[in-house]
């Protein structure tokens, strides 16, 4: 397996969670508690700890003290800063105006500087909020194999349930040749009629693609900041983009 020392991290963990309420009323959803002392977040920070990745930053904005508290007690034994490793919370910067991030994309465009401090050679997007378990070394493994420019995990639904997510369209070798949020009719596998591959939004990018994607979406005002609707529909118009089809090896194995 591939090492991964050129790899940074971003957790994006600022969101409400307004579907979890109240116990999302006083802190982030990625600091809701899971299975007694844990966190939510820690599914996320376990698979990149497991996965070789330990330069993190985790982008913090609603309600985010607890959140913080908890990185700061729980995750800083992980790292060791002599080899440059860290697991950082990173609250909004307010360098490209005042308002506080409007999206995803968004996020990322605010601490583009603090990304490219790094000099990572691949960047990787991760949600704080959700709840799986992943090697993300063999989602890398298919960016620097294919030299990929972006490369989108996914995950197979049935085309009965594809309205619900964000649909890839791919071609026969894994590249990604549409995208279509929550799409009455989604695209099916190539080959695998009544299955579709939804977005889990997890992103790997090569670094100058994404601050040039990240600039032109910010200049775009009838944009939405998402990185699914927005920029995957950008950038697979004119740049290398692949899939990564993601299965469960815990439900694989409880069969």
């Amino acid at each position: 397996m591939i090492e991964n020392e050129d790899v940074l991290t971003v957790v994006l963990a600022g969101g409400k969670g307004e579907r979890l309420g109240p116990l999302t009323r006083e802190r982030a959803k990625p600091a809701v508690h899971f299975g007694g002392i844990y966190r939510i977040v820690d599914l996320t920070l376990s698979n990149c700890v497991n996965s070789g990745l330990r330069k993190i930053l985790v982008l913090t904005q609603y309600m985010s003290r607890s959140l913080c508290h908890h990185l700061n007690e729980s995750w800083r034994f992980i790292c060791r800063p002599t080899f440059g490793e860290f697991i950082e919370a990173l609250p909004p910067q307010h360098r490209e105006g005042d308002d506080w991030y409007r999206g995803t994309a968004d996020a990322l465009y605010q601490n583009l500087r603090w990304i490219e401090q790094e000099r990572p050679d691949v960047v990787l997007v991760l949600a704080g909020d959700h709840i799986y378990k992943m090697d993300y070394r063999y989602m890398l493994q298919v960016h620097r194999e294919n030299d990929a420019d972006m490369v989108v995990a996914a995950v197979e639904v049935p085309c009965a349930q594809g309205s619900a997510f964000g649909i890839i369209e791919t071609a026969a070798d894994g590249r990604v040749v549409g995208f279509q949020e929550k799409p009455a009719q989604p695209a099916s596998v190539p080959g695998r009629p009544g299955i579709a591959l939804a977005s889990m939004g997890i992103y790997t990018f090569r670094p100058s693609v994404l601050r040039e994607a990240l600039e032109a979406d910010a200049a775009n005002p009838q944009s939405s900041r998402d990185i699914g609707r927005d920029i995957v529909a950008r950038l697979l118009e004119k740049r290398r983009v692949f899939a990564f089809p993601f299965i469960d090896e815990t439900k694989k194995a409880s069969k």
